[in-house]
């Protein structure tokens, strides 16, 4: 087994899970950070992060770590560590091709006594049943013999400047006791908040499908609950706020659940219940529930402009907020293109207005139009879907200018005072 003081890391996946690490790792001991993109290798090479979780000075802080697009410089390292995505298809299977193409490149440049960790979210078993008969085959080396594996889940929450990787625990898990107690130590070096020392490969992966499944089915009961109440004509923030009194209420907000975790982890598990012959249930309505939240609040939209006398066909509405989640640039997965796509079914003519987004990045994956600034007087509807800090400042009486003088502003996110908005989730 290496030697911890020996140890040369190399990240594979420089996202917003992987460039965290290469830095934290970075500022101790010899790191190197690997993409395929050679653009954002370019880009980090020039001290700038595109997904902004990553600020200059903290990138100069890491004065062991270098960037490359060639798997030739990874022969020097001997800790691998596998942090790409692992997204669902158009059928919600889990799509793991990134993480086998990973594997196929450890492959080829592991050696004997060697570490590979993945960090990239699967299904109990993925690690040793899917990813590691690829090293084995590319490498020629026997596992737990030739090379080693551990897993250990990633748990970044992007745009949270106050939850940083140091400060979160981090699962860690090995393929053997030996392998156990080495990648613990590794993280050790980088986690002030400490680890916990899972079992085994497979119970650290259970544990982080569950974690994003639990929140899931939690908001998927919220947002029910703000359907049945809105049908009944009560503000569901008042009365989660008034059931947040009891000690042990949990709260959540409804809302629409996309993201590269909530809104795909699920999936991941479901799909490795089925394959062992058992069929879920409160999984699965729980995200059939909140991937329907998207046309859901189109349709709230449009019955409230049809109550208005608003012509629904040809109309404009304006979105605010496109990405998955406030403050951050990640539109991975984000549902608010639902809300767009089911408006534009209506005949509605759709404008997005993002300030954290840049007008290519969303052509190239949504292929909608995103405005510079919203015009006044302009709009019959206005929705404000992501709650934004810039939305805030911007204030509940200047956004109201942007819609004619008659038109109907939907606070998704309850950003402003329900007695602001004329809908509300």
């Amino acid at each position: 087994m290496i030697d911890l003081n020996s140890a040369k890391v190399a990240i594979i996946g420089l996202g917003y899970v992987g460039l965290p690490l290469a830095v934290e790792f970075g500022k101790q001991r010899c790191t190197i950070g690997f993409d395929i993109n050679a653009k954002r290798i370019s880009d980090l090479l020039s001290g700038h992060d595109a997904t902004l979780e990553v600020a200059s000075l903290e990138l100069s802080e890491a004065d062991k770590l270098s960037f490359t697009a060639d798997i030739n410089d990874l022969r020097e390292c001997n800790v691998y560590i596998i942090t790409v995505p692992t997204p669902i298809d158009a059928h919600k299977r889990p799509d793991l091709r990134a993480l086998f193409s990973a594997s196929d490149l450890v492959g080829q440049v592991i050696r004997q006594g060697d570490v590979v960790i993945y960090e990239s979210t699967v299904y109990p078993g993925a690690t040793e049943e899917d990813c590691v008969p690829i090293i084995e085959r590319v490498s020629g080396l026997k596992f737990n013999q030739g090379f080693y594996a551990g897993y250990s889940p990633e748990r970044i929450n992007p745009g949270d400047k106050l939850h940083r990787l140091p400060d979160i625990k981090k699962v860690t898990s090995g393929s053997t006791s030996e392998s156990a107690e080495f990648i613990d130590a590794l993280y050790s070096t980088i986690i002030r908040a400490g680890t916990h020392r899972a079992p085994s490969i497979k119970v650290a992966e259970a544990a982080k499908v569950i974690e994003n499944t639990q929140r899931d089915l939690n908001i998927a009961l919220i947002n029910e609950l703000a359907i049945i109440f809105n049908k009944m004509d009560i503000n569901t923030h008042d009365v989660l706020a008034a059931a947040g009194t009891k000690w042990n209420f949990q709260a959540f907000n409804p809302g629409l659940v996309g993201g590269h975790c909530i809104g795909v982890d699920p999936y991941y598990l479901t799909h490795k219940a089925e394959a062992i012959g058992y069929h879920p249930e409160i999984i699965l309505a729980g995200r059939r529930l909140n991937d329907k939240m998207g046309a859901y609040v189109a349709v709230q939209m449009i019955k409230a402009m049809l109550k208005n006398r608003i012509h629904v066909n040809g109309s404009k509405v304006l979105i605010m907020g496109f990405t998955f989640k406030e403050n951050c640039p990640d539109m991975r997965n984000t549902r608010v293109i639902d809300v767009v796509t089911e408006l534009v079914e209506y005949g509605v003519h759709v404008d997005v207005y993002d300030p954290w987004l840049d007008q290519d990045e969303v052509q190239k994956h949504y292929d909608i139009s995103q405005v510079d600034k919203p015009k006044a007087n302009e709009y019959e509807g206005i929705i404000v879907a992501v709650g934004h800090d810039q939305f805030q400042e911007i204030g509940i009486d200047r956004i109201r200018e942007y819609g004619k003088a008659d038109h109907i502003l939907y606070d998704l996110k309850n950003v402003f005072d329900a007695t602001c908005s004329d809908l509300s989730l």
